[in-house]
């Protein structure tokens, strides 16, 4: 804890009045940046241009890439990538697309297309020298994005 604080320029005092402990703040830390990450991926569904959306995302990844890559590859993992889905399926509820009768069911879309849409994004931070941002976001949009919204 001591180490967080010294890095952070925060009192320790001061971290235990916000925080119980490190995996609270993690947790804060998690919670903020899927929101953010949420704020800037939802939008990929609903646009025009779905691959000029994707290399926004990547973009903003790009510039958070050493956090992005603790968040995603370390010991927080499976708790981050729970988040990411169950907000997404929260995100995805507000915005009411209707489906035809033979689509997959909207909540297993969005289960599916966040998931895989995070597990590209982890995939990418691990590799030693990184695919340009184009073309992780060319993947990002034959593999997923493109597929979950021929489903509509």
């Amino acid at each position: 804890m001591r180490a967080i604080t010294n890095e952070a320029r925060v009192g320790y005092a001061t971290f235990f009045r916000h925080y119980a402990d490190k995996e609270e703040l993690l947790d804060d830390l998690a919670a903020r940046e899927i929101a953010e990450l949420l704020g800037k991926s939802m939008p990929v569904f609903a646009a025009d241009d779905t691959r000029r959306a994707c290399v926004a995302l990547f973009e903003y990844i790009a510039r958070r890439r050493s956090l992005w890559r603790a968040l995603l590859t370390g010991g927080a993992a499976p708790i981050l990538r729970a988040r990411f889905v169950e907000h997404g399926r929260q995100v995805a509820s507000e915005f009411g697309t209707v489906a035809s009768p033979d689509a997959s069911p909207i909540d297993l879309r969005v289960t599916h297309a966040t998931a895989a849409t995070i597990e590209i994004i982890a995939w990418w931070l691990g590799q030693a020298e990184a695919l340009p941002i184009e073309q992780i976001a060319g993947i990002l949009d034959r593999l997923v994005i493109t597929p979950t919204l021929a489903e509509a």
